[in-house]
């Protein structure tokens, strides 16, 4: 361990290994406080879950064991490290499926103890929020951030790291499982988010009109589970052709996210901001990233993302978060522990 030595006014850089496996995914990355992102690796379970139609949590903790340390392994290399050059090891502790969190619990206190450095337990959310800051430009605090993945849709006020005021989230589905609802029933593979995407570039505008959820009555929070009814109704009621199905997905896609631009128009002139972060693994819509970019034009204001690859879960995110949580004198106890349920409002401010 290099340690973080101090001589005069300079402190020595930090360096994390980050390990996710909060679901179907085994991310690991190294990050170095002053050099960035050196290498980050990152196996999908995608095939493994396909032919169940959705996520198993057995197989999934069973193939996290399998990948993790090989994964760590070939993270080190190509970041041209050994155990010797990291300062602390941040891993997922939450939320997420609880044993796909202790395997990476487990693996990450049991090397942070073998090697003698601290390691952190990381909001997966949090992760997500901070995503767009592995690039630059990266946002400034403060900022409304949108988040919106497969088990999660929030709006969040940011002020700083920790510092998370939660002004509205889904009651029901999330928008990226009422995505993957609706491609299964259009008859599409799992996970059928991006695939139902894909199917909505062939579609053409002005054959469906799908509800705006939540949208006439005051409030942030979402709603997506009716829009998944009307969608099934639609399909049932079709003619089930290809385009007659395209033009479903046009109309369902463009539904969601109006919907969400709605809302965040609404939270930016809330709270008075400029700045917009999108992230989750929907943050990487084609669709969406179009309308929030000319929503934003609009109002003179600024809209980040993270890069196409951090979108999904991955290690880099936690990493990145666990290193500002390191820096700030926060490390885990011997014990391992996972937190499958965590409010992001609950962590404490950096």
């Amino acid at each position: 361990m290099r340690g973080l030595t101090s001589t005069g006014n300079t402190t020595s850089t930090m360096r994390v290994i980050g390990i996710e496996t909060s679901c179907d995914e085994t991310g690991i990355a190294v990050y170095d406080e002053h050099q960035g992102l050196l290498s980050h690796q990152l196996y999908s379970q995608v095939k493994l879950h396909a032919d169940y139609g959705g996520v198993v949590p057995e197989l999934a903790s069973r193939d996290h064991v399998r990948k993790i340390v090989p994964l760590i392994k070939q993270a080190l290399l190509d970041a041209n490290c050994t155990k010797d050059d990291i300062d602390g090891i941040a891993f997922t502790k939450g939320p997420g499926l609880v044993g796909a969190l202790l395997v990476g619990s487990s693996v990450a206190r049991s090397l942070a103890f073998a090697w003698d450095i601290p390691a952190v337990g990381v909001h997966h959310m949090e992760g997500h929020l901070l995503a767009p800051m592995l690039d630059e430009p990266a946002p400034e605090f403060p900022f409304v951030a949108l988040l919106v993945s497969g088990g999660h849709s929030m709006m969040v006020r940011v002020d700083g790291i920790g510092l998370y005021e939660i002004l509205g989230e889904s009651v029901d589905d999330a928008a990226g499982e009422a995505f993957d609802k609706t491609a299964k029933l259009l008859g599409l593979d799992y996970p059928g988010g991006p695939l139902l995407a894909k199917m909505a570039e062939q579609g053409e505008a002005g054959h469906y009109k799908f509800p705006r959820p939540m949208t006439d009555r005051p409030g942030l929070d979402f709603s997506f589970s009716g829009l998944k009814t009307f969608a099934a109704n639609t399909i049932r009621s079709s003619d089930q052709s290809a385009q007659t199905k395209a033009n479903i997905a046009y109309a369902f896609q463009e539904a969601v996210v109006d919907t969400l631009a709605i809302k965040c128009k609404r939270a930016l002139k809330q709270t008075g901001l400029k700045r917009l972060v999108i992230a989750g693994g929907v943050s990487a819509n084609k669709q969406l990233r179009a309308e929030f970019e000319s929503m934003m034009k609009k109002v003179n204001g600024t809209v980040f993302y993270p890069r196409l690859e951090f979108c999904t879960d991955n290690g880099a995110m936690i990493a990145y978060a666990g290193l500002k949580r390191l820096k700030a004198g926060e490390q885990e106890g011997l014990a391992t522990k996972a937190q499958p349920r965590w409010a992001l409002d609950e962590l404490q401010a950096i």
